[in-house]
């Protein structure tokens, strides 16, 4: 035997096997979207949930997989009252919010859902792997992957872990906003995921008396940065208090059904782009 022959390690075999079968759920699922921010407290959580319930209430399989592991909040916008499923040949499958939406998150395997969970990088990246490989998604036209903000591990690892995944990217239009989103498409295209899009969030905030769009959080922001990146701006999604209002009490799904809303007519925008 030559000196550069190494036998596989039993950790070697496991990641080779586990990389099959990551690659075995994958080819059901055919559009994967992560949902990133550069900084936190942008509303990402709320994009990514909301365009859930948008998707599969059209009829689509959608799979929403919450990767912010220190800070999840993809089930309580949802109402999520329960946990991951069994099925009787011994899989387990995601919660089903409803026949179209599984959901899966850290969130629904603590004991406390108050627990701070305080893991480093290796733990982090076994958990997402394994809430790829070992979780039933079954068939499904999209999976959104809500992430973290930021370019740490979770992010990093989505990209790893699914070649093909595309990034929407959102943003507010304040500029210390608007900074990180750049480093964000930075990240995107140093670890040659496609860029499906920009959506900012915040823009404006609708007068309930006049009508009118006051720009609390500044103008024009995510314009700016998409003729700078080229990136393509998807759809600005103006503030209203009833989609904090309805966050709060998980029942996002409740918005669903007026039409006129000002984010309902900015979120039809973002599904027409994301669902060509």
């Amino acid at each position: 035997m030559g000196n550069n022959f190494m036998a596989d390690t039993p950790g070697d075999i496991e990641r080779a096997q586990q990389d099959k079968m990551i690659e075995n759920k994958l080819c059901k699922i055919g559009r994967k979207i992560l949902v990133m921010s550069g900084k936190g407290g942008v509303g990402k959580s709320s994009v990514a949930a909301y365009l859930a319930l948008l998707l599969s209430s059209s009829g689509k399989k959608v799979g929403l997989l919450d990767v912010d592991l220190h800070g999840p909040s993809i089930p309580r916008l949802l109402g999520v009252d329960g946990g991951f499923q069994a099925s009787e040949d011994g899989s387990v499958r995601p919660y089903m919010l409803s026949e179209n939406l599984g959901i899966v998150s850290i969130e629904m395997v603590l004991g406390d859902k108050d627990s701070a969970v305080i893991w480093r990088g290796p733990l982090k990246i076994s958990a997402i792997r394994q809430f790829i490989s070992d979780i039933e998604w079954g068939e499904l036209d999209y999976l959104l992957v809500d992430s973290p903000p930021g370019t740490g591990d979770e992010p990093l690892t989505v990209a790893q872990t699914i070649p093909d995944a595309e990034a929407l990217v959102v943003t507010t239009p304040q500029e210390i906003s608007l900074a990180d989103v750049r480093k964000s498409i930075n990240f995107c295209k140093q670890v040659e995921m496609k860029i499906l899009g920009l959506v900012e969030n915040m823009s404006g905030f609708i007068c309930p008396h006049c009508g009118q769009s006051v720009p609390i959080f500044g103008k024009g922001g995510g314009k700016r940065v998409s003729e700078k990146t080229g990136v393509e701006l998807l759809g600005e999604i103006p503030i209203d208090p009833r989609m904090v209002e309805m966050g709060d009490k998980g029942r996002l799904i409740e918005l669903l059904e007026d039409k006129d809303l000002e984010i309902n007519k900015a979120y039809a925008k973002i599904l027409k782009a994301i669902e060509v």
